[in-house]
């Protein structure tokens, strides 16, 4: 196994800033992405985030196989800084009260769970809210809470197969392509952090709570964009372009004599900058198959080739270099540890390491917001199993050592876990 990448530790957040969710409590009943990356973000900018685990393995990304350190998976640190982490065994009655005491001190209240679960341990919206009208109740879900689909369990993948979205990702002669990293969840998490800030937004001025939704089929939909859109228009199927969306010839990936590059030349006037500025060949702006965009489709297998064997003739920092200094866009074709070791990310301070209580320290991956006033608290890594089962129920609701101990007697905590 090699050695992850030198990371720097991360500077601290000056002395009294405020933070942009200070005072907001969120209960947190998500695993796996959407879910925990809403909560995550809350938790980012000052919210406190409670998040409740099953006892026996919690969540479901603590055991993916992507990489580990100090007992814990990638998947589940990248998406769950800055949390207290509490286990709780919900076929325990005694947990189950300490559920309820927990809602009915939150602003916010996050589930992912199977359509019907909440609802099972009197923990819906439905039930909860008459005891604390100000909440936030926020689910996420593959096909939503209503209707004919509303039990059907998913995931990213088969949403982005049956939404059409996968449909447009791949090559015209090849299979349709899912993303490789699961875009649907993240956008649907993000649009669950949006949709609850617009609430407490709503709340401010109406003076009460609301139950939002949103559902990983809806976001996949949402995601076609304008070729969902023009299939709406014009009634014809898109298909798949590669790295040329629309067929574009001056869009895509090419091959210089040492190495690729992506080019996004996408207008008139860059190509006219790009033909004449870079290439020398103000040939293809005169030539009537490549004057205007129209043309430029039409022909775009001929211009294609044009194209790929100019850039065959000289050496990628050669190109890069005349490009740049065209303004034309244009970038490396990177794999991860090329990106994540680039002056663009590494000038960012985007990449860091942080304490953690197993590994020492683990990698850390910033969010990609940024606030001049109120900024991202300083990071905690994700936290162990029910890391923080005790000092919640201590701090938060107010029990003492001799409830705390009643509780783990009574199997609140899981069959072997115990409230440390």
């Amino acid at each position: 196994m090699t050695a992850g990448p030198q990371l720097p530790e991360r500077a601290s957040r000056a002395t009294g800033e405020p933070t942009a969710l200070d005072g907001l409590l969120v209960i947190d009943f998500t695993r796996v992405v959407a879910g925990p990356a809403c909560t995550q973000t809350l938790a980012d900018f000052g919210a406190e985030v409670i998040k409740i685990e099953n006892p026996d393995g919690g969540d479901d990304t603590r055991a993916y196989e992507h990489a580990e350190i100090g007992g814990e998976s990638a998947a589940y640190l990248s998406l769950n800084r800055n949390k207290k982490g509490i286990a709780l065994d919900f076929t325990n009655s005694a947990a189950i009260e300490v559920v309820r005491e927990l809602i009915a001190k939150a602003d916010v209240v996050v589930e992912n769970f199977s359509g019907g679960v909440m609802k099972k341990y009197g923990l819906d919206y439905a039930s909860v809210a008459p005891g604390n009208p100000r909440l936030i109740y926020c689910s996420i879900s593959a096909y939503g809470r209503k209707g004919e689909f509303a039990l059907r369990p998913g995931f990213d993948p088969i949403t982005q197969a049956e939404s059409g979205f996968m449909s447009l990702n791949g090559f015209p002669d090849g299979e349709p392509v899912r993303t490789g990293p699961p875009i649907v969840d993240m956008a649907t998490g993000m649009s669950a952090c949006n949709a609850i800030l617009l609430a407490l937004l709503a709340r401010d001025r109406l003076g009460r709570g609301q139950h939002v939704e949103v559902a990983l089929i809806d976001m996949a939909v949402a995601m076609t964009g304008f070729y969902g859109m023009a299939y709406l228009i014009s009634g014809q199927n898109p298909g798949r372009f590669g790295n040329s969306p629309n067929g574009s010839p001056t869009v895509g990936l090419y091959q210089a004599a040492d190495g690729p590059l992506y080019m996004a030349c996408a207008n008139d006037r860059l190509y006219r900058r790009l033909v004449t500025e870079v290439f020398d060949r103000p040939d293809l702006i005169t030539h009537p198959d490549f004057a205007h965009r129209k043309n430029r489709t039409a022909n775009r297998e001929k211009l294609r080739a044009i194209i790929a064997g100019i850039f065959a003739t000289d050496r990628l920092e050669h190109w890069m270099a005349k490009m740049k200094k065209a303004n034309i866009p244009v970038g490396y074709l990177r794999t991860v540890e090329q990106g994540f070791n680039a002056p663009e990310v590494r000038d960012r301070d985007r990449l860091s390491k942080i304490p953690h209580p197993t590994a020492g320290f683990v990698p850390n991956i910033e969010t990609p917001i940024g606030m001049s006033v109120t900024p991202t608290v300083d990071p905690v890594a994700a936290p162990l199993l029910g890391q923080h089962t005790r000092d919640v129920l201590r701090d938060t609701l107010g029990y003492d050592d001799h409830r705390i101990a009643a509780l783990a007697g009574a199997g609140a905590f899981g069959k072997t876990a115990n409230a440390d």
